[in-house]
């Protein structure tokens, strides 16, 4: 038997657990890296150092590999178009990932089949955006470059048009959407195979810092069951209308006055579902995988009543693995993971998970860990 060759476009740590879940299946991978250094090149046995902008590059890379797919959404759309015609599944493909590329392309689409969005529109420049916030409620207004922001980068919130010069001087469309009053971040979870079968993950709480995911609390606590199985509904929806294949990170606001509102889509796995790693039973990442090479995906519900993740930023005290004695020692269930990056204030590093049925101690396990490892936290 010929086990295939998954070809993973991306270094980062996306793809360095993604071939983790590979692995049990004996599924091979290619990987295409920026730097021999990158979170999956030290773990990935099969990797080229290239510019995954470059269209020959990828070319090349792609030959041997029996399916391409990604830990980022920035390979240009022409080239991903170039591959296919080349005859190399690209999954997800094109017309589904700049979905995920382009945030003036996403908000036409939603609108189109129906979805659920805040109140947006593509601004020209800063007296547009004016223009925009006195159609709605005025400002503070949210300012997005339509491509390449991730983590907070790229977003503005702007509170006058005098504000609002910054997004313009990247040379990009930027979209323009009304501050949503939310009560809290969710996130739907789906993954899709070629063949359509589809598997749905509990709805999820987000909690960000500064811009940046900190805890995911799965499932999503005290959330109304019609809600959480319309979120879901919405996600897999998504999923067919785009035509998506792999997993879908559906982002979500809960509005104050009961609705859910689509933030950004994800086309990869995505840090709203780490939890799934030790906390269900199929990850995403496996069922990533699994659905890119169509083969039959896997469980996705939770193992234990609650799941908490907290992501292990970057702080003053580069020597985490010292600090590992003592958060092993107690919570032996403690489930660390580190993507092998170096320690800088405010980078992902790697994250926790914990789990059990009562909700305040996995989240009291969880932050412990995650601020001990990252040095605000020192008993």
């Amino acid at each position: 038997m010929t086990f295939p060759v998954v070809g993973m476009v991306g270094g980062g740590q996306l793809a360095r657990m993604t071939h983790e879940a590979g692995i049990p299946l004996g599924i091979r991978f290619k990987l295409l890296s920026d730097t021999p250094q990158d979170s999956a090149a030290q773990v990935v046995s099969d990797v080229v150092i290239g510019d995954y902008r470059d269209l020959d590059t990828l070319r090349e890379f792609a030959r041997g590999c029996d399916v391409i797919t990604f830990d980022h959404e920035h390979v240009p759309t022409e080239h991903l178009r170039a591959l296919e015609a080349d005859g190399i599944p690209v999954r997800p493909g094109p017309d589904a990932l700049v979905h995920a590329q382009d945030k003036g392309v996403m908000r036409a689409k939603l609108d189109a089949i129906g979805v659920p969005c805040p109140r947006h529109r593509i601004v020209s420049d800063p007296q547009d955006v004016a223009a925009f916030a006195a159609e709605g409620d005025g400002f503070p207004v949210v300012l997005k470059t339509v491509r390449g922001g991730y983590d907070g980068k790229g977003v503005w919130v702007v509170d006058s048009a005098e504000e609002a010069a910054d997004p313009f001087r990247a040379g990009v469309p930027v979209l323009a959407e009304e501050k949503v009053d939310f009560l809290r971040e969710l996130a739907a979870n789906v993954v899709r195979s070629p063949h359509g079968q589809a598997v749905a993950y509990p709805v999820v709480e987000s909690q960000q810092v500064n811009g940046v995911c900190d805890t995911v609390i799965a499932p999503a606590p005290d959330l109304d069951e019609a809600l959480a199985l319309e979120a879901s509904e919405m996600a897999l929806n998504i999923a067919k209308e785009l035509g998506v294949v792999g997993h879908l990170a559906v982002e979500l606001f809960q509005t104050r006055d009961g609705r859910i509102l689509v933030n950004e889509l994800a086309m990869r796995p995505h840090n709203s579902g780490h939890w799934s790693m030790d906390g269900a039973v199929t990850s995403q990442f496996a069922n990533h995988v699994r659905a890119v090479l169509d083969l039959p995906l896997g469980d996705p519900r939770p193992r234990a009543g609650w799941t908490v993740m907290v992501n292990v930023l970057g702080g003053d005290y580069p020597d985490m693995y010292s600090a590992y004695l003592h958060c092993m020692a107690r919570d032996p269930q403690l489930k660390i993971h580190m993507y092998g990056k170096d320690v800088k204030p405010g980078r992902k590093v790697g994250h926790v998970n914990t789990y059990g049925d009562d909700l305040d101690d996995v989240l009291e396990r969880a932050r412990h860990a995650a601020g001990y490892l990252r040095g605000t936290i020192t008993e």
